[in-house]
């Protein structure tokens, strides 16, 4: 067998071992969701699962930034050092790079969000070390070679151009610039054709001087791991990075221009719409009411008011949904869906009765029941999978809800009774919807009638 041959054997071999694995979904038996909080030798805390029956490992992590900490006249920053990272480091160019990840069969990804920096590592337990090593290089040494950059830019770009032509992208879009204007929220993560085009390696360099740090690092593993072996890769990691972090400052906002309805004009034959107020911060003490009712309007798929009214009532729409999305520094609530443009209006009038409905009855005693019981069963999907878990693992962190979170949840859905339901959905949804669409202009522009 020649060298060429047996590399490419061995990389097979590896790759079909880990896409078992995924294909498995990393399942992982109902009693592995004991969460330890541990403390590297150098100081760094993380929350750790541990799985002996599977051979692998999965982390998550994620540092306090995002691009909210991008520059004001350069949106897309923090997007674009998440495409780069990978794309080389130390003395490993992007091709080294790549073909030892893909040797080993190690998942590596990076994320930006609005608040944060999000990292994911998979790997077959045998490669660990490897696997923690690259991520240390894509961390604390990425090249940002001339070539790469240029590659990722035009990629951005590419993509940006296909979002002017997507009526969903355009309605976010101009959501997010409508109701915070001025306010790092409401850039778009991407950035602009324009911010994109001029950021530059020494705007990439002072992100991650200024954002990748140990004081706001949040940390989840799970796997064949212990609490030992742990510590000593969390720390040949993280533990080189500055302790603090240079943040600029964020102010906390609020939606603006709700009552208002904002078109974008797209020649298309569908019509995205998107509807968003004001919603409740995660450590609100009505947040849990909130969801509840949430699910109940819109969040609960096939079950769901909305989806009742909208879809099989007047077929409207083939799907909507809402959600709760609270940030760091704003909490947002959503109706998203999509309809002919010539119903896009009826559309919106059919979503805005029905929350005004809920707002001014609330939910009822049979609708709060079911969705309690929804809510806490459902739950265990997002803790059947390694990587699910680590991903809860740092959310929860984030979110400053507690190790004892995952234990108290159900108490908490229990104590919110019909009347904490009426309360805080009129607290939620009695203050008026921003609403904009993209595509063939159909009447529903201008101003929406305030929701009382």
């Amino acid at each position: 067998m020649s060298g060429f041959v047996w590399v490419c054997a061995r990389r097979a071999l590896a790759l079909a071992t880990v896409v078992l694995a995924l294909s498995a979904g990393f399942a992982l038996p109902a009693s592995a969701t004991k969460i330890e909080r541990i403390t590297s030798p150098g100081g760094i805390e993380a929350w750790l699962v541990r799985e002996p029956s599977l051979p692998l490992v999965a982390m998550e992590f994620a540092f306090r930034g995002g691009s909210s900490q991008d520059p004001a006249d350069k949106p897309g920053v923090a997007h674009m050092v998440t495409t780069l990272l990978d794309e080389g480091a130390g003395d490993l160019d992007s091709r080294a790079f790549n073909e030892r990840l893909e040797d080993k069969a190690i998942q590596l990804k990076f994320t930006a969000g609005r608040d944060t920096i999000t990292g994911s590592l998979r790997t077959l337990v045998d490669h660990r070390d490897e696997a923690f090593g690259l991520m240390k290089l894509a961390l604390t040494a990425p090249r940002f070679d001339p070539d790469a950059v240029e590659r990722m830019r035009a990629a951005i770009l590419a993509e940006l151009r296909r979002q002017s032509t997507r009526p969903l992208d355009l309605a976010d879009r101009q959501w997010w610039e409508t109701a915070f204007p001025g306010h790092p929220y409401g850039h778009a993560i991407q950035g602009t054709v324009e911010s994109v085009g001029a950021i530059n390696t020494a705007d990439l360099k002072a992100y991650i001087d200024r954002v990748f740090a140990r004081d706001t690092l949040k940390i989840g593993i799970v796997g064949d791991i212990d609490a030992e072996t742990a510590g000593r890769l969390i720390d040949s990691v993280f533990g080189t990075l500055p302790a603090h972090a240079k943040l600029t400052p964020v102010p906390d906002v609020e939606p603006q221009a709700l009552g208002r309805r904002v078109p974008v004009k797209l020649d298309v034959p569908q019509t995205s719409l998107m509807l968003g107020g004001k919603g409740l911060a995660r450590l609100d003490p009505d947040y849990m009411a909130a969801y509840l009712v949430n699910h109940i309007l819109g969040g609960g798929s096939f079950t769901s008011r909305l989806y009742h009214e909208v879809r099989e009532k007047r077929g409207l729409a083939y799907s909507v949904f809402s959600m709760l999305f609270p940030l760091k520094h704003t909490a947002a609530f959503f109706v998203m869906t999509g309809t002919r443009a010539d119903r896009a209006k009826e559309t919106v009038d059919v979503i805005e009765s029905e929350v005004r409905r809920i707002a001014q009855e609330g939910p009822t005693a049979d609708e709060l029941a079911k969705a309690k019981s929804y809510v806490k069963g459902s739950y265990a999907l997002a803790f059947d999978t390694s990587p699910k878990i680590a991903t809860q693992l740092v959310q929860i962190q984030l979110d400053h809800l507690g190790i004892d979170y995952v234990d108290r949840r159900i108490a908490m859905i229990d104590a919110v009774t019909v009347d904490d339901a009426k309360r805080v959905a009129k607290r939620l949804l009695a203050g008026g919807l921003l609403v904009t669409d993209a595509g063939p202009t159909q009447g529903a522009v201008g101003k929406a009638p305030a929701m009382q």
